[in-house]
């Protein structure tokens, strides 16, 4: 990192959000299950029972994955968007089997901070300097989900902050503060307006953003990522204030669309995919007016790993 960058919240290395505690505690809950499982059954002289109730504690979820994938099927219908094979939704959930892991019980938990943000020292180069980039994360996530962008962005002296949007579950438009005072930073810092990238739920603070916020006249580009542009048919099945905001035709996105100005879908790219485990059918994840990108044979999460999408942010930047 070259001198004139800082990391813009230095203190943030030892404050771990409280996602990030849930999920540490979670992760190490689960492999203390697992120990103790194992351990009894083995001096119960019991190998076999030993071995499948560990595997069930530590792969259970991939389950879970599976059968959001046989949804992901049985819910297309004549969704106009390209059907997944058996074996494209097969290779993606295997993709998803390895990627949830490494983002839900190491990235997010214990590797959070490790990429801190970065701010040019002032913004005596504005207009000369490089543009920055605010992240926004998703459902359940922290700013770790980004950690491979922020080790990128890190070696190139890009200027960006990732958020964390807490409380985990409240409104989505109780957040909207956070990416505001994000966006305010990199303006102040770089002197131009940023580029936003949003993942998930997080394409959706994004849009309420930029509908109260005057986006248009402060954001350079949106890319968003797997996100319920239009809802998601698994979403019925959530509690939470946030989840209910996500459900198919919910009166909160319906006040979306209505305060949003529709020439505004012009500056953005959607990317979605027809193996999306979490945002489906797929079309739910294309914006209306905005360039939708498909990315075939991609989960949810694994979707953030798409060269695709760092290649267009790339793009942006440059412009």
């Amino acid at each position: 990192m070259s001198a004139n960058l800082l990391a813009a919240r230095p203190a943030s290395r030892s404050r771990p959000g409280t996602l990030a505690r849930m999920q540490q505690a979670i992760t190490l809950g689960a492999l203390l299950l697992t120990v103790g499982w194992a351990a009894w059954f083995l001096q119960q002289q019991r190998p076999v029972l030993a071995a499948a109730g560990a595997a069930l504690i530590l792969g259970g979820y991939a389950l879970v994955l599976g059968f959001e994938m046989l949804l992901v099927r049985l819910t297309h219908q004549d969704d106009p968007t390209p059907r997944a094979g058996f074996m494209a939704l097969l290779r993606a959930w295997w993709a998803e089997v390895l990627a949830a892991p490494a983002v839900f019980c190491w990235r997010q938990p214990f590797r959070s901070q490790l990429w801190p943000d970065q701010l040019p020292a002032a913004a005596a180069t504005a207009q000369e300097g490089p543009r920055g980039v605010v992240f926004i994360h998703g459902f359940v996530c922290n700013r770790g989900v980004w950690n491979p962008w922020l080790k990128e962005l890190t070696a190139q002296d890009t200027p960006f902050i990732a958020v964390n949007l807490e409380p985990v579950f409240s409104s989505i438009d109780d957040v909207l503060a956070i990416v505001e005072d994000a966006v305010q930073r990199v303006e102040a810092a770089t002197g131009r307006a940023p580029v936003v990238v949003a993942h998930s739920m997080g394409g959706l603070v994004l849009r309420r953003w930029w509908a109260e916020h005057n986006g248009a006249q402060r954001i350079h580009h949106a890319i968003t990522i797997g996100t319920p542009h239009q809802g998601t048919w698994l979403a019925r099945w959530g509690h939470t204030v946030n989840a209910r905001q996500m459900r198919q035709a919910s009166a909160w996105l319906a006040s979306l669309v209505q305060r949003e100005q529709p020439a505004g879908a012009q500056r953005f790219t959607c990317f979605y995919s027809h193996c999306d485990n979490i945002v489906f059918p797929p079309c739910m994840a294309m914006l209306p007016g905005a360039d939708n990108r498909h990315l075939p044979g991609y989960a949810h999460v694994h979707m953030n790993d798409a060269p695709e999408a760092r290649a267009e942010l790339q793009r942006q930047l440059a412009n």
